[in-house]
């Protein structure tokens, strides 16, 4: 008995994966940086995902405490990839003044 039932199946040679895509292990971050002074008050968070559709996305949010803020997305075929991205933005941004919440930036 055939595995589809019409010669037109779309089926047939779907290039869709039927793996899961797993992640080896979580990534999610979230920083601030504040400055009374300057009545700055921003937040920068990231996470790493799989997506339905079988790639890794990284997903970036910032903006002011407070605030929705912007949101950005990538995607990769490989998590490696989406990881590199990830530690060269957290070393940008540590770089600049980010810390995890509720710690004081050395000064």
């Amino acid at each position: 008995m055939p595995l589809i039932d019409s010669k037109n199946s779309l089926d047939a040679n779907s290039p869709m994966r039927d793996s899961v895509v797993m992640i080896a292990q979580p990534y999610q971050l979230y920083i601030e940086r504040t400055d009374a002074s300057k009545n700055m008050a921003r937040f920068y968070a990231m996470a790493i995902e799989p997506t339905l559709f079988g790639d890794i996305c990284l997903t970036r949010r910032w903006g002011r405490i407070g605030a929705q803020g912007q949101m950005m997305k990538h995607s990769f075929a490989r998590e490696d990839e989406a990881v590199r991205l990830f530690l060269d933005l957290l070393r940008q941004k540590r770089n600049r003044g980010y810390h995890p919440k509720g710690k004081q930036a050395a000064t």
